[in-house]
């Protein structure tokens, strides 16, 4: 049984089962590949997949950063994400386009002739971290340093810095790990971007060591809406522990509040009101019901 019938591949839809690529592609031995995590919802109106021009022009902007050249334009790459879901008949879940350099040569620098491959996959999914509020663990591991690769691409490889950070905390009590930058100030979680609130202003770590991420762009055009201050600054582990909330965002764990950071409470310890309105007004934007 497969979570769906068929993925795109290369232009063509194929069995689930039958989407293989050869064991010497490049993009499986040096990460070099790029993708994207993207959402569909069941609204009003039938499927919705949300921000779906914004995740593609980030696919081809993290391409680019590998010296790849997709080979299909932006428009066709969405127009096949929503053959995709529609293909599957997927009404709510995830979806992940993955680009990546195929099998023709294994120097670690890619010969210009080496085949870009596609892939575009569909499954239902529910919660990513599951909990009402997570505990989290600053880990080990910092995030990639910015002069390290260009880390506001969603590169494959850059995720092994990720895998590590969640190895570290997978047999614990934790949901998720928080990293922080070569400096020690907070970067992001290994698949989130973070908010904090201190008296009705939130404040969210500036680009530069994270993902630029479109739920994380999507809850400051919210806050802008709603009339709250949103300030793109560095700081401390600390100001986390002194906030009074503090939230994680992205495409797979939506918006979900953090309950304490290296076992210490935040604010109550309960998911806060801010946090709790975002929570409201995300899914009345992701299902049109704003």
């Amino acid at each position: 049984m497969h979570p769906t019938d068929h993925i795109w591949q290369n232009g063509t839809f194929v069995p689930w089962q039958n989407a293989n690529t050869h064991v010497l592609s490049h993009g499986l031995h040096y990460g070099s590949g790029v993708f994207e995590g993207i959402r569909c919802y069941d609204a009003k109106n039938g499927p919705k997949i949300f921000k779906l021009p914004e995740h593609v022009a980030r696919l081809f902007y993290s391409a680019r950063a590998l010296g790849m050249e997709i080979p299909y334009s932006e428009a066709e790459m969405c127009a096949a994400i929503e053959d995709t879901v529609a293909k599957n008949d997927l009404k709510a879940g995830y979806i992940r386009p993955l680009v990546y350099y195929g099998y023709g040569g294994l120097g670690v620098t890619p010969r210009k002739d080496l085949p870009v491959e596609v892939m575009i996959a569909c499954w239902p999914w529910d919660k990513y971290l599951d909990a009402d509020a997570v505990d989290i663990k600053i880990s080990d591991f910092i995030r990639i340093h910015p002069q390290s690769s260009v880390t506001d691409a969603k590169i494959c490889g850059h995720y092994v810095n990720s895998l590590m950070a969640g190895l570290a905390i997978r047999d614990a009590h934790y949901h998720e790990a928080l990293l922080l930058d070569s400096d020690g100030y907070v970067a992001e979680g290994s698949a989130e971007n973070i908010f904090i609130v201190k008296d009705g202003v939130l404040t969210t770590t500036p680009l530069g060591t994270i993902l630029n991420g479109i739920t994380r762009a999507t809850v400051m055009e919210m806050a802008e809406t709603m009339g709250m201050t949103v300030h793109q600054e560095r700081f401390l582990p600390q100001a986390i522990w002194d906030a009074d909330e503090a939230f994680f965002c992205g495409t797979a764990v939506e918006i979900v509040p953090i309950r304490s950071l290296d076992d210490r409470l935040i604010g109550s310890g309960e998911p806060g009101p801010i946090s709790q309105q975002f929570q409201r007004a995300y899914q009345a934007l992701v299902h049109e019901e704003a």
